[in-house]
C-alpha cells in the first residue's frame, strides 16, 4: 500500500450549495454503458457517521455487530472484479458508549468493532471533538492498522498526530490494490473544522486545491481510478466541489445524514430519499461523477458498482442503499468483545435514576436546531442554575442569561415521560464541555444571537437554546453572513433577524432590531462556544470556568434544583415561547364585497388610493367565486364575492 504525503493549499473554496437546484442526472445521463473488452468493475462498499452508535436500539439502531456482519457478507458477495470498503468520517462521537471506552485501558470499543473491515477511513469533524490525543487513540486502536485520510489538514503542530503521519497511519491519500488494479483514495474534511470541533493546533486548509493537488500526484504515479472520501457536512457541499474538480471518479460524502436510494432499496424503507442512488454530477471537464452517501449510525451500507474502461474512464455506475436489519445475526467477535461488555457497563449508568419527567422532552433533529424546545430549555436552564449556584464560590457574576447551542445536544430523540437517569443526561450532553460565565456587552450579545439564527430555515448546530430571556426574530429578514472557511469573518450583512430581546426581569436589550444602551449582560454558556465555536463572537472574552461539565450541570439541575421533577408547567411542549418567530406580513388580504362597493371604493378604503383599483382587478381577474361566476369586467362585481387586495 502506497501512502501519499499531505499537501498544503493556498486558496479558499467559496460558497455553499443547496441540493435543490444542482444538476442531478440518472446514471444513463452522460455515462455510456458500453464497457468494451477491457472494462473493470469495482464494488465500493461505504458508510459514514457511525458516531459511536455501537449498541442496538430496538427502536432504530441495529448496532455495530449486525453492521459488521452484513458488511462482511457484502464483501464476500461483491459482484465487481475488486472491492474496496471506505467510510467518510465521524467515526466516533462523545456518548455514554464512548465514555465507557475512555475509562478503560487499551483500544476504544469503536476501534475494536471496526477493525478489519475497512481499507481506509476519512477523518470527520467529530473525530476531533475530544482533542488530538483521543483522535490518536482511536486510530492506533485498529488491528490491522489502516490509513486515516484528510488531504487538507496539517498535523505538524500536534505531535501525537504528526507521529502517526510519520508512520503512514494518517495521510492525505492512499493507493489500494483491488482486483489487480490501483485505486487512489483521497480524504478531505470541512474547512469549518476549528469552529465546530476541537482539533487544537491542527491546521486546516481549503479543500478544492488540496484535492486537486492529490489528484495530480496520483495521476502522475499512473493511478487512473480515484475516489474522494470527504466529510464536508452536507452532500450539497460535495456536489458543489465536484463542479470545480476533474480527475475524481467517485465521491463519497459524509456529515449530512442524507438518504439516497432507489425503488426497492432496503435502507430506511419508511423514509423518503433526497435523491436516487447515486447522484450523477458534472465535473469541471464535463464528465459525470457519481456522488454517494448514507444515513448516519450503523443503519445502512451503500454499494456502488463502477465500471472503468482501460483508460480509467467511468463507463457505468449503479448501486443500491442496503439496510442493516435486525434479522442479520450479529458478528460473534464484535458481540463478545464489544457489545456484551459495553452493554453491561452502560446498564449500570442507566440504572441510576435521578428524577422523572411528566412531559416528553424534544431533542430530535431538526427541531433542536431550528426552534426552542423543552429539552433545549432544560439544558440552557441547567447552565444558568449552575453558574448561579457557584457564583459566590468563584467570585463570578450571577448570570442573567444562558445559551446552549443545539449542536451540543446529542440524543436526537424524543425522550418519553418517565424516569430520567444519569444515562439520559449523558445521551443529551456527552461532550467534554464545561460551564463558563462572563459579562459581555449588549452589542456582543446581539451579534451572538444573530449568529445563532443565521442558518434558518435550515438546521444549524449553532442555533441557540436560551434561558433567562425571550427572543423575537424575523425569519424573513437578512441573515448574518460569515465566511465558512474556518475564520468566521463577516462577509456581508451583519444580520437583521433579531427584533426584540427582553430579560426575564423585564430589562429590554434589543428593541425593534436596535440594541438599547445599558450595562453588560452576564452570560453562562459552555467553553466550546466561549472559545469561538460555531462562530460565536466570544473568543476574545475572558470567561470564568466553573469546573462542572455540562452533563453534570444537567444531572445536578434535575436532581437538586428541580427536586427530581421535570414538570409540563415548567417545560411545556413547544418551547414555552422563549423564541418567537414573527409571522410574515401577508401579501394580500381578503375583502368581502358589500352593497355599493366598486373596485375604486375598495381601493380607496383599503389602499388609500382609488387609482390603485387595477391592482385589485389584476389579482382577481378570472378567479372563480363561490357563486360560480368570476371577475371579467372591472365595473361588475357582486355582493358576497371575496376579493384579494394588496396588503398595506
Amino acid at each position: 500500500m502506497k501512502v501519499l504525503g499531505h499537501r498544503r493549499t493556498l486558496a479558499v473554496l467559496a460558497g455553499l450549495a443547496l441540493l435543490a437546484g444542482i444538476l442531478v442526472a440518472t446514471p444513463s445521463a452522460g455515462v455510456a454503458q458500453d464497457t468494451g473488452e477491457d472494462g473493470f468493475t469495482l464494488t465500493i462498499l461505504h458508510n459514514n457517521d457511525g458516531e459511536s452508535k455501537l449498541l442496538p436500539d430496538e427502536n432504530s439502531d441495529p448496532g455495530v455487530a449486525r453492521f459488521v456482519a452484513l458488511m462482511k457478507q457484502l464483501q464476500a458477495a461483491a459482484s465487481g472484479a475488486g472491492v474496496v470498503t471506505l467510510t467518510s468520517g465521524d467515526n466516533f462521537l462523545a456518548s455514554q458508549e464512548l465514555g465507557v471506552s475512555l475509562a478503560r485501558e487499551g483500544a476504544l470499543y469503536d476501534s475494536i468493532a471496526l477493525s478489519g473491515i475497512y481499507d481506509a477511513m476519512a477523518l470527520g469533524n467529530h473525530d476531533f471533538d475530544l482533542g488530538p490525543e483521543i483522535t490518536a487513540r482511536f486510530i492506533t486502536g485498529f488491528d490491522p492498522a489502516i490509513p486515516f485520510l484528510s488531504v487538507n489538514l496539517d498535523f505538524a503542530a500536534e505531535p501525537a498526530l504528526q507521529a502517526l503521519v510519520d508512520r503512514g497511519l494518517i495521510a492525505g491519500a492512499t493507493v489500494i490494490e483491488a482486483g489487480g488494479q490501483q485505486i487512489g483514495v483521497i480524504g478531505a474534511v470541512t474547512p469549518m473544522l476549528p469552529n465546530i470541533s476541537s482539533p487544537r493546533n491542527v491546521a486546516v486548509n481549503p479543500v478544492g486545491p488540496a484535492v486537486a493537488a492529490a489528484v495530480a500526484d496520483l495521476t502522475a504515479d499512473g493511478v487512473n481510478k480515484i475516489i474522494l472520501v470527504s466529510h464536508l457536512q452536507d452532500v450539497a457541499e460535495e456536489i458543489e466541489l465536484v463542479a470545480t474538480l476533474s480527475g475524481v471518479d467517485v465521491v463519497i460524502a459524509g456529515g449530512g445524514d442524507d438518504l439516497l436510494k432507489n425503488a426497492g432499496d432496503t435502507c430506511l424503507p419508511d423514509e423518503d430519499a433526497v435523491s436516487p442512488y447515486p447522484i450523477m454530477v458534472e465535473d469541471a471537464s464535463g464528465t459525470m461523477v457519481p456522488v454517494i452517501t448514507a444515513p448516519g449510525g450503523y443503519r445502512c451500507i451503500g454499494e456502488l458498482n463502477v465500471t472503468f474502461d482501460a483508460a480509467g474512464n467511468v463507463t457505468a455506475a449503479e448501486g443500491r442503499s442496503v439496510g442493516v436489519g435486525f434479522d442479520v445475526a450479529p458478528d460473534p467477535a464484535v458481540q463478545a468483545n464489544v457489545i456484551d461488555p459495553l452493554s453491561a457497563a452502560v446498564a449500570l449508568i442507566d440504572a441510576d435514576v435521578i428524577g422523572t419527567s411528566e412531559v416528553a422532552l424534544e431533542g430530535r433533529r431538526p427541531q433542536i436546531r431550528i426552534m426552542a424546545t423543552n429539552e433545549g430549555n432544560l439544558m440552557a436552564d441547567s447552565l444558568r442554575a449552575t453558574a448561579t449556584n457557584l457564583a459566590a464560590e468563584f467570585g463570578s457574576p450571577v448570570p442573567d442569561v444562558a445559551i446552549q447551542n443545539g449542536g451540543g445536544i446529542r440524543n436526537s430523540s424524543l425522550i418519553p415521560p418517565g424516569e430520567i437517569t444519569v444515562g439520559t443526561t449523558w445521551d443529551i450532553a456527552p461532550f467534554r464541555n464545561f460551564v463558563v460565565v462572563a459579562e459581555i456587552s449588549r452589542d456582543t450579545f446581539h451579534i451572538l444571537l444573530e449568529q445563532g439564527l443565521d442558518r434558518l430555515p435550515g438546521a444549524g448546530g449553532q442555533f441557540a437554546q436560551v434561558s433567562g430571556f425571550t427572543l423575537t426574530y424575523d425569519p424573513a429578514a437578512p441573515a448574518r453572513e460569515i465566511a465558512r472557511d474556518g475564520d468566521c469573518s463577516l462577509t456581508g450583512n451583519p444580520g437583521e433577524r433579531v427584533r426584540e430581546v427582553v430579560l426575564d426581569d423585564g430589562t429590554v436589550i434589543v428593541s425593534d432590531g436596535q440594541v438599547v444602551a445599558g450595562g453588560p449582560v452576564a452570560l453562562a454558556t459552555i467553553d466550546f462556544l466561549a472559545g469561538g465555536g460555531d462562530c460565536y463572537p466570544l473568543a476574545d472574552i475572558e470567561f470564568t470556568k466553573l469546573g462542572v461539565s455540562y452533563q453534570q450541570a444537567l444531572a445536578n439541575y434535575i436532581s437538586k434544583d428541580l427536586g427530581g421533577k421535570i414538570t409540563a408547567a415548567d417545560y411545556p411542549v413547544g418551547g414555552g415561547g422563549r423564541i418567537v418567530a414573527l409571522e410574515p406580513d401577508p401579501e394580500t388580504i381578503d375583502v368581502t364585497v358589500r352593497a355599493g362597493d366598486t373596485l375604486r371604493k375598495i381601493a380607496m378604503t383599503h389602499l388609500g388610493d382609488e387609482n390603485r383599483w387595477p391592482e385589485i382587478f389584476s389579482l382577481n381577474e378570472g378567479q372563480v367565486q363561490a357563486d360560480g361566476r368570476s371577475l371579467t369586467d372591472p365595473d361588475l362585481i357582486h355582493i358576497g364575492w371575496v376579493l384579494k387586495v394588496p396588503a398595506m
